[in-house]
C-alpha cells in the first residue's frame, strides 16, 4: 500500500511565502490581487526610481509573466509610467494620493497662509515638510520671487523628497523624535553626501541633533547644496509633539548665515508657534 504523502509542516509552508506576502493579514476577504498590486508599487523608492520587470519579479518572488500582467493594469491605471527603456517608474496618480493623504491631515490647510506670509516678510523662500522614514517629505512650499533664488531651488515642490540629514527641517524632525526611535533611524540611516558640509559622521549628526534641540531651532549651512542657506523651526500639535518642521531658504549671494540666523530666527519661530496654535498646540504657560 503506497504512502500517503505527509502534510507540509507550518515551518516549510511561512519558508515558501513569497516576498510580498503578508500571511498575518489574511482573513476571508482579504485581496491577494490588491497586496500584490500596492507590492509592485511599494518596490518604487528614491534610490530605485526606475526598474524593469525582471528587477520587479526577483524582488517580490513573483514570476515574471505574472509581473507583467500586474504592471500593465497599474499603467492603465496611472500609477505606473512606462519610459523609453521600456522600464517604469511610478505615475501621477501616485503622487496625487500622497498628496491627498497629507491634505487630509489639514496641516497644508492650516500652514499654507502662514507660509505665505513668512515669504513675504522675508522675501525667501519657505517650506513645510513632515519625516517620513530617513526622508522629509515637502506638504507646501511658497517660492520667493527674488531674482537669483531659483539657482538654488531645486525644483522642490509638495511631493519632493529629500535626505533628512542634509536639510535643515529634516534635522528638526529628527532631533524631537523619542530617544528610542531616534536611536533606532539613525542606527538605519545611511548619510550619503550631497553637499559640500553634509554631515556624514553619526556621532557628528547626533550631536547636531542635542544641540538642535536645545536651541529651538536648526541650521543648514551648504548641506543640501552648495550656495544654500536655510534655518527651520518645529510646529506641534495638540499633544505638543513635533508633527512638522518649517524652513525660510535662501541663497549665500543674499544673505550671510550669520544675518539669516539673527534676523530671520524670531520671524521663523513666530510663524512656527502660530501654525502650531492652529493646529491646538498651547505652551506651557498657556495651559488652563
Amino acid at each position: 500500500m503506497p504512502k500517503r504523502a505527509s502534510k507540509p509542516s507550518k515551518r516549510s509552508s511561512a519558508a515558501s511565502e513569497p516576498a510580498w506576502s503578508i500571511p498575518s493579514l489574511r482573513e476571508p476577504r482579504y485581496s491577494q490581487s490588491l497586496e500584490r498590486g500596492l507590492a509592485i508599487l511599494s518596490c518604487f523608492t528614491p534610490k530605485r526610481p526606475v526598474l524593469g520587470i525582471a528587477d520587479i519579479a526577483d524582488e517580490l518572488g513573483m514570476s515574471r509573466s505574472t509581473t507583467h500582467r500586474y504592471v500593465i493594469t497599474l499603467v492603465a491605471l496611472g500609477y505606473l509610467e512606462q519610459g523609453a527603456s521600456r522600464k517604469y517608474r511610478l505615475g501621477l496618480r501616485v503622487t496625487n494620493l500622497g498628496m491627498s493623504a497629507l491634505n487630509s491631515t489639514g496641516l497644508r490647510e492650516h500652514a499654507h497662509p502662514y507660509l505665505e506670509e513668512l515669504r513675504q516678510r522675508t522675501s525667501y523662500s519657505t517650506s513645510l515638510a513632515v519625516l517620513d522614514g530617513a526622508e522629509i517629505v515637502y506638504v507646501d512650499r511658497a517660492r520667493s520671487f527674488r531674482r537669483g533664488q531659483g539657482s538654488i531651488d531645486l525644483d522642490l515642490h509638495p511631493g519632493s523628497r529629500l535626505p533628512a540629514h542634509s536639510t535643515a527641517m529634516g534635522k528638526i524632525l529628527l532631533a524631537y523624535l523619542p530617544e528610542a526611535e531616534q536611536r533606532e533611524l539613525l542606527g538605519s540611516m545611511k548619510l550619503s553626501k550631497r553637499g559640500p558640509n553634509t554631515i556624514t559622521s553619526k556621532k557628528a549628526l547626533r550631536e547636531e541633533l542635542d544641540e538642535v534641540r536645545e536651541e529651538g531651532f536648526a541650521v543648514n549651512d551648504e548641506e543640501l547644496a552648495a550656495d544654500l542657506y536655510s534655518i527651520a523651526a518645529p510646529v506641534r500639535n495638540e499633544a505638543r509633539e513635533v508633527v512638522a518642521a518649517i524652513n525660510v531658504a535662501a541663497s549665500r549671494s543674499m544673505i550671510s548665515l550669520e544675518e539669516m540666523v539673527d534676523a530671520l530666527t524670531p520671524h521663523l519661530l513666530s510663524t512656527a508657534d502660530r501654525i502650531s496654535a492652529r493646529l491646538g498646540y498651547r505652551r506651557a504657560d498657556e495651559q488652563p
